[in-house]
This record gives C-alpha cells, structure tokens and sequence, in this order.
C-alpha cells in the first residue's frame, strides 16, 4: 500500500517538474523566435524573485501559473546552485536534481518498501 503511494507520488512531483521545464523551454523558443526580451530580470529562475513572479502571473494563464507555483517550490532546495548566466543552466539544473530526488530517489524507496512488506 505504501509503495503505491509513493510511486504515485513520485510520478506526480516529477510530471509537474518535467511539464514546468517544458513550459519554459516553450518560452525560450518563443523568445528566440520573436526576439523578445523580458523586461525585469529574475522571471526564468526556479525560485524567480517577487518582482519576476508578479511578472509571470501576469503573462501565464491560471493553469500554467499553477504547474509554474508547484515547480518552483518542489524545486526551491535547488535554485541556487547554479551561478550561471544562462537561463537553460539555472533551470535545467535544479530540473535534473529535482526529477533525481523526487523521480528517481522516492521510487527507489517505493521499490524498497515494497520488498520490505
């Protein structure tokens, strides 16, 4: 029972974070696309400032603001481990260790539980 439980809690966390790398990753397309830039530093972080969160509710709907709220605070323990300038760096990163932690580390105990029960 248990191990069902965290499976499926661990295939949620890292749907959210996988779909919230993928709604940036459709940003940074159109951006470059368009040749836009964002005007106030901050809106792409995985723990983006106040000033860069107002920002993005403003331009996201309220499903995408949703996904984009739960992405950031599953992905808070690592946003700033990356100095890096570029956008990919400082969202890629605390992605692959989230989708780690949460994806690989919480099945790995879901397998673990199972063998124990």
């Amino acid at each position: 029972m248990v191990e069902r439980v965290l499976r499926a809690v661990s295939i949620v966390l890292s749907l959210i974070i996988v779909a919230g790398f993928a709604m940036f990753a459709v940003d940074e397309f159109d951006r470059a696309s368009g040749g836009q830039r964002n005007e106030l530093a901050g809106f792409e972080q995985a723990d983006p400032t106040p000033i860069g969160e107002e920002q993005r509710e403003k331009r996201h709907s309220k499903v995408r603001e949703y996904i984009d709220d739960a992405n950031d605070v599953l992905l808070k323990p690592f946003a700033n481990i990356s100095d890096s300038g570029s956008r990919w760096v400082q969202r890629g990163l605390p992605t692959l260790l989230g989708l780690a932690l949460y994806g690989f580390l919480v099945a790995y105990l879901a397998r673990f539980m199972k063998g124990r029960g």
